[in-house]
């Protein structure tokens, strides 16, 4: 799959290759201004004019970009005499510049689509910050300064190394991925273990679960996007286990009211806290019995909209390993984890797996009486 593709993705296996990859975009994206007015949209599919024309387009765009936007969004946009095709990420941005929504639009032939866009884009005299980068748009965003900042990925990713070298020595990279919406990387710090993991795992090794409590490691997942998809944060990860577990709130930095990388570099100072704080949070789940445990994770996934299919597994695998009778919140936490995985398995998007594990650690906060009822609930 090339770059250029609505649907390229690609992995790290070291850092490296991570830093390297956002170093090029960096080098060879384009942020451009523009007024929002100045936007012209027009159609890009198999029938269009402009396909197999690549004369009409900037110079270095290929026939691939081209076929490729025709197969997604199938729409170009031109702005001072230039011509790009327009990547699936950039929809919801130029929706936003035109200041129109509606499940009707996706349905429209791409003509039409572009004339309705046009005639609303028309209209605006606000600024629009423009992603250009692989060959098409890939944003549209507010041109104004409050309302987005671009963060460099790798300027980012050359804070938080330093960050970890600082703090937690001897911290390794785990693996990498990124596509056009996003890209995240997975950090453990062994050294750090006793510190951050050391009174939860001899709890948990107490309650007869030694070999989990010796696999688990403490870890990072670093998350951020050039497309609006995401803020730029760090999450406190539990790895080693068959999928890594999400815990508590993530460290986080808008891409907005004009902020730049060295205030994500503040926050970063607050995560080994809050590393400890999650960590207190999922020991403190070791004590609360349940006496309805499938209800309760039944209401919880039902709470959070977690993907039903995978839930439904998930809530069956638990009801046949548990073995009837009381259980803890903490096993009921654990038995959800297995839909991340369950949904890797199944080939879901990267970006949907993060949001159900996002959503999932927020389990660790909630009130557990609540969905501890005798009452059976369907989903």
């Amino acid at each position: 799959m090339l770059p250029c593709q609505d649907n390229f993705t690609t992995t790290f296996s070291t850092y490296p290759e991570m830093l390297s990859h956002h170093e090029r975009l960096s080098k060879e994206s384009v942020w451009r201004r523009c007024k929002v007015s100045e936007l012209h949209v027009e159609p890009l599919d198999s029938t269009s004019a402009l396909y197999g024309n690549l004369s009409e387009f900037v110079a270095g765009t290929s026939n691939e970009a081209v076929s490729d936007t025709a197969e997604n969004l199938g729409l170009a946009l031109r702005v001072g005499g230039d011509l790009y095709p327009i990547r699936m990420t950039a929809y919801k941005t130029l929706l936003d510049r035109a200041k129109i929504s509606g499940t009707a639009l996706p349905k429209l032939k791409r003509k039409e689509l572009a004339d309705v866009l046009n005639a609303c884009l028309a209209v605006h005299s606000s600024e629009a910050l423009l992603l250009v980068r692989d060959e098409k748009v890939s944003a549209t965003h507010s041109g104004d300064a409050k309302d987005y900042s671009v963060l460099p990925i790798d300027e980012l990713l050359h804070t938080l190394e330093k960050n970890m070298e600082s703090r937690f020595p001897g911290y390794q990279f785990e693996t990498g991925y990124a596509d056009h919406a996003f890209t995240s990387g997975c950090w453990t710090f062994p050294a750090q273990k006793e510190d951050l993991l050391g009174t939860y795992a001899k709890t948990l090794a107490a309650k007869g679960q030694v070999k989990a409590a010796n696999r688990m490691v403490p870890g990072i997942r670093f998350l951020t996007s050039d497309t609006g998809v995401a803020s730029a944060k760090v999450c406190a990860m539990i790895m080693g286990t068959q999928h890594p577990i999400h815990i508590g709130s993530c460290i986080s930095v808008d891409h907005r009211l004009q902020k730049k990388v060295d205030d994500f570099g503040k926050e970063l100072d607050q995560l080994f806290a809050q590393f400890c704080d999650s960590v207190a949070k999922l020991q403190t789940l070791l004590e609360i019995e349940l006496d309805y445990p499938i209800n309760a994770m039944t209401r919880i996934c039902k709470k959070f909209s977690l993907p039903k299919k995978e839930a439904l597994e998930a809530i069956a695998m638990f009801q046949t390993s548990y073995g009837g009778g009381t259980a803890t919140a903490h096993d009921v936490f654990m038995a959800l984890q297995e839909i991340p995985w369950l949904m890797k398995l199944h080939n879901y998007p990267e970006a949907k797996m993060l949001t159900v594990e996002e959503n999932m650690a927020r389990a660790l906060s909630i009130k557990w009486s609540e969905y501890d009822l005798a009452k059976a609930v369907s989903y």
